[in-house]
């Protein structure tokens, strides 16, 4: 273990199971009007239907913010926490994936002008929580709704930048399998991966200890033995209440550890060429695990004993650290998830250009056990090229 004194800070109340939405009902009973945040394509879709439903069915009225695109920028994000700001609403409950949890994660934060989220990317402290939460994931990955982060995109450094305050952490959390039956298997996939990401990074990070290494554990074993069946089959609903909990559990790990290189690489991805945060994080997943494989050996062959549950092949060290980076990989493949850049239109000549964004995400990058130098980025980045 890398830490001597570590924090665990949750959410108040999980709901989780069968119908689990139902308690919406009375985690907004002291509400008098609710704002909810979704993006457009959920609300079209008439996923967010059900929890609007709980919502009036408890005698609240609504609110709904829906004008977000994915990976929104920080204005972007300030845009619907203006309108939410002169609401008068006194609760939120946001019912989307990562990019509609921060933002009402941000919202909660903000009624007020003495700071905008411009000003927490340069002191995220500042703030404090006013209006309380509750996080309904419809996605099985990016774990905000267990989180004191907030992801947004700032153009100006070509890059998405986290802000981190624990008075994000939401004060309640729905885990309902309804909520992502229908979801996609390409987005399925992308987020699913994310989680991955974040189960292995945080039980390899600087940062891992003993409350982090119990969730990321976990998480991580969950997602290798169910993310396939949970995309590739719709009726699988076990398999995807298993990933919903997985996300939460990985989202947990990152709010008492840290992500590490592949999120810090990742985030040039996000913010100057847009790519889904879980597809950058898919692309970078194998490079990077490859290149901290000398220094998180032992941790890996921690990770495949928890993960394998059948015969165990693999009986030295070495063995057991390959076989995990290179089931990791072989998940990806079968996910039918890019592993390089080509297809985004990333030219070679933005390399360098890469590597410079990429080495300012120094709250990511000194939780890499192995450091990562500007030369070492430049060999990952031109794996993926």
């Amino acid at each position: 273990m890398s830490l001597e004194k570590y924090v665990m800070n949750m959410p108040r109340s999980v709901y989780s199971g069968v119908n689990s939405l139902e308690n919406l009902k009375t985690v907004v009973s002291g509400a008098t009007k609710v704002a909810v945040f979704t993006d457009r394509g959920l609300l079209a879709s008439g996923l967010v239907d059900l929890p609007i439903a709980k919502i009036k069915e408890a005698g609240k009225e609504v609110v709904v913010f829906s004008d977000l695109p994915a990976e929104p920028t920080y204005m972007q994000a300030q845009k619907l926490v203006d309108e939410f700001r002169v609401s008068g609403a006194d609760f939120i409950v946001a019912v989307g994936g990562g990019s509609a949890m921060d933002t009402a994660k941000l919202a909660s934060l903000l009624v007020t002008d003495k700071y905008t989220i411009k000003d927490l990317l340069d002191d995220p402290l500042l703030a404090v929580k006013t209006v309380p939460t509750c996080l309904v994931p419809t996605t099985a990955g990016t774990g905000s709704e267990a989180t004191q982060n907030a992801i947004v995109g700032v153009p100006e450094k070509e890059l998405k930048i986290g802000i981190v305050n624990p008075s994000m952490i939401p004060d309640y959390v729905i885990l309902d399998a309804e909520m992502i039956r229908n979801l996609p298997r390409s987005i399925g996939a992308a987020t699913g991966i994310d989680a991955m990401a974040h189960a292995i990074e945080c039980f390899t990070s600087n940062k891992a200890n003993p409350f982090s290494d119990t969730f990321a554990l976990e998480a991580f074993d969950l997602i290798i033995n169910n993310i396939e069946r949970a995309c590739d089959d719709p009726t699988a609903m076990d398999a995807k209440n298993k990933m919903q909990i997985a996300a939460f559990y990985g989202g947990a790990a990152i709010a008492c550890s840290g992500t590490t290189a592949v999120h810090a690489l990742s985030y040039p991805l996000g913010g100057k060429y847009h790519i889904a945060h879980g597809v950058s994080n898919a692309i970078l997943l194998v490079p990077v695990m490859e290149f901290n494989e000398p220094a998180i050996r032992d941790r890996l062959a921690v990770a495949y004993d928890r993960v394998v549950h059948g015969e165990k092949t693999c009986t030295t060290v070495e063995e057991k650290s390959a076989w995990v980076v290179r089931r990791m990989g072989e998940i990806v493949k079968h996910l039918d998830i890019p592993t390089s850049l080509k297809e985004f239109n990333v030219s070679p000549d933005d390399l360098e250009s890469l590597v410079e964004a990429g080495m300012q995400v120094t709250r990511l990058l000194v939780n890499n056990m192995r450091e990562v130098t500007a030369e070492d980025a430049r060999n990952i980045y031109k794996q993926i090229l």
